[in-house]
């Protein structure tokens, strides 16, 4: 077999398996996306039910939206430094031996535009993982506020006051 041949086979394997694997962040960013609004439509739905000694629905959804947006977050820098790293790089090093190197030239091109700070897709899903944390970690806050009261409250009344 011509060693030409082989790399370009190696070549188009590797293509195919970063495509591949884009789609596969793709499917995983839509599953982030989903389970946060199903949780916030959960929040919104269950909001007066009460599970152990007055700990709210509310409260427990936002403690797993807290979760699964640091879980898309780190996804997502997952997922692009695999890409950069384990496929750009690969591919770039094949490109090498051909005559022709599209993806190194769009690597290129990519580190033109980030050079020039311009939001890349992966900054904003960065960024809306970012966002849902914050909002559920203020509702989580808003929920918890009242049972530390409660509880300073009975803390005190032990005491004898202060």
């Amino acid at each position: 077999m011509d060693r030409d041949y082989i790399v370009f086979q190696e070549y188009k394997m590797y293509t195919e398996q970063k495509e591949n694997f884009i789609d596969r962040n793709f499917r995983t960013n839509k599953f982030y996306m989903v389970a946060i609004v199903a949780l916030i439509f959960a929040m919104i739905y269950t909001n007066n039910v009460l599970f152990l000694n007055k700990i709210t629905a509310t409260l427990v959804f936002a403690f797993f939206g807290i979760a699964i947006s640091s879980l898309w977050w780190m996804n997502v820098d997952s997922y692009n430094t695999l890409i950069k790293v384990k496929y750009a790089d690969v591919i770039e090093k094949i490109e090498e031996k051909l005559p022709v190197c599209p993806f190194t030239e769009e690597h290129k091109g990519i580190d033109e535009f980030r050079n020039k700070k311009i939001f890349m897709f992966s900054d904003i899903q960065k960024l809306i993982a970012s966002i849902s944390a914050l909002f559920f970690f203020a509702v989580l806050v808003s929920e918890i506020s009242p049972l530390c009261v409660q509880l300073f409250d009975k803390l005190v009344k032990l005491k004898g006051g202060i």
